[in-house]
C-alpha cells in the first residue's frame, strides 16, 4: 500500500515527505494505523549523523496508534486494539530478557539498530529499494508494520496522542526515578536537564514523594514547566549549579537524574550529590565521549553511579501502568506536550526542539 512518510536520505538533511510502498504484515506482525508520534532528541541524532544507523530511513520511534491487521501467529492483538508502540521489543528468552530485563533484549536489539524487522528485511520501500525502519518501528509514518512484540494494548478511554509519550520519554524519565533509582519518599532528587524526559523524570519525583525535587536547565521557560510539572526549586545551568543544588540539599541530594547526555553535565551532575547518593544517567551520550570521576570521592562518599536504558521499564507492565495514573489524575501527561504538528511540518517541530521552545513536541495523523 502507498503511505505517506518523513524520509530522511542522508545526516544533515531535512526531512522528506514521500509516497513509498509498505509491505502487508506477515508472521508475527500487526499493521498500526498511526496516531500521534513524539518529536525526541533521539531521532536527531539521525539527523545530526550522531547514530550511525542505514538510510534512507523512516524515523520516529514514540508513537500510538490503532491496529488495522494482523498477520499469522500474532496473539493477543486485534484489528481496532489501540496500542502504545515500544522501540524496544523482547524476545523473552534471552538473558536478559529471562532476567527481567526485556529492555536490553539480545535478539531485537542488532536488528533495531539495522533498521529491519526480525526476518532481516523491511516493510518500507521506495522505487524498488528498501527504507528502514528506525528502531523497528519508523513512526513518522501513517502506518506502521511492526513485530507484535512491539506493540502494548493499552485502554482506549487514553487520548492516543497523549498515550505515544510513554512509549519514549515517560518510561524514560518516570522510570528512571521509579525503576532504576527506586527513589523513597522523602528523598531529595535532582533532574538535570529539562526535556521530554528530564520532565517525565520531574513527574517521576512526584509520584515517588521527593523532597525537595530540583529542576536544573538553561532555559527558562523549562525551569517554568518543571516548576508546574512538580519541582519545588529551579536553578539555571552553569558553573554555579552545583553549589545551588548542595545549598537547597543541605549538603548534597541523595538522587540525581542526569538527562541530557552531556559529559560535562555527567561530571557536574556528580558534583550534586551528598554522601551516598545515586548519580543515574539516563541521556545518551555520543558514543565516543567520555567521562571524569574523582574515584577517591566515590569510595569516600560511597557514592553509585549506574546508567539507566528506557527507565529500566517492562512494557506490558509499565505502559499500562502509567497510563492508570494519568487516568486517575495523578499523571499529568498533557503538561508535556507543548504543541501539536501534522507530519508535513517536521522539520518545524525539530527546530523548535532544538531551540529549546517547547517541552514535547507531538505529531499527530488523520
Amino acid at each position: 500500500m502507498k503511505i505517506a512518510a518523513a524520509v530522511l536520505g542522508e545526516p544533515n538533511a531535512p526531512f522528506v515527505i514521500e509516497d513509498v510502498e509498505l509491505a502487508e504484515p506477515r508472521v508475527g506482525e500487526v499493521l498500526v494505523r498511526m496516531a500521534a508520534a513524539g518529536v525526541c532528541h533521539s531521532d536527531w541524532h539521525l539527523v545530526s549523523g550522531a547514530t550511525k544507523h542505514p538510510m534512507p530511513v523512516v524515523a520516529g520511534h514514540e508513537g500510538s496508534g490503532v491496529v488495522e491487521a494482523v498477520g499469522p501467529q500474532v496473539e493477543g492483538i486485534a484489528p481496532g486494539d489501540h496500542v502504545v508502540l515500544c522501540w524496544a521489543p523482547s524476545c523473552g528468552r534471552c538473558r536478559p530478557c529471562l532476567d527481567n530485563k526485556p529492555y536490553l533484549c539480545q535478539t531485537f536489539t542488532p536488528l533495531r539498530w539495522a533498521g529491519v524487522l526480525l526476518d532481516g528485511s523491511t516493510r518500507l520501500s521506495r522505487g524498488g529499494a528498501p527504507l528502514y525502519h528506525f528502531c523497528a518501528l519508523g513512526c513518522f509514518a501513517a502506518r506502521v508494520v511492526v513485530r507484535q512484540e512491539s506493540c502494548v494494548v493499552i485502554r482506549r478511554q487514553v487520548p492516543l496522542e497523549v498515550a505515544a509519550l510513554v512509549g519514549c520519554a515517560v518510561s524514560t524519565g518516570a522510570g528512571a526515578v521509579l525503576n532504576t533509582a527506586a527513589v523513597r519518599p522523602g528523598q531529595s532528587l535532582v533532574v538535570v536537564g529539562c526535556g521530554g524526559v528530564g520532565l517525565s523524570a520531574v513527574l517521576g519525583a512526584h509520584l515517588a514523594g521527593a523532597w525537595p525535587v530540583v529542576a536544573v536547565d538553561k532555559i527558562e521557560q523549562k525551569l517554568n514547566i518543571a516548576r508546574q510539572l512538580g519541582a519545588t526549586h529551579a536553578v539555571a545551568s552553569g558553573p554555579a549549579a552545583a553549589a545551588a543544588v548542595r545549598e537547597i540539599t543541605t549538603g548534597g541530594a541523595d538522587h540525581v537524574i542526569e538527562a541530557v547526555g552531556a559529559p560535562a553535565l555527567q561530571e557536574q551532575a556528580l558534583e550534586m550529590l551528598g554522601p551516598g547518593g545515586t548519580l543515574t544517567l539516563c541521556g545518551l551520550a555520543p558514543g565516543d565521549s567520555a567521562m571524569r570521576f574523582p574515584p577517591a570521592r566515590l569510595v569516600r562518599e560511597e557514592l553509585t553511579v549506574r546508567g539507566c536504558y528506557y527507565g529500566s521499564c517492562i512494557p506490558r507492565r509499565d505502559f499500562p501502568r502509567l497510563l492508570e495514573l494519568f487516568l486517575a489524575g495523578r499523571l499529568d501527561l498533557p503538561g508535556l506536550i507543548s504543541r501539536y504538528y501534522r507530519l508535513e511540518q517536521i522539520n518545524e517541530a525539530f527546530a523548535a526542539m532544538l531551540a529549546g521552545d517547547s517541552a514535547r513536541g507531538v505529531i499527530v495523523f488523520d
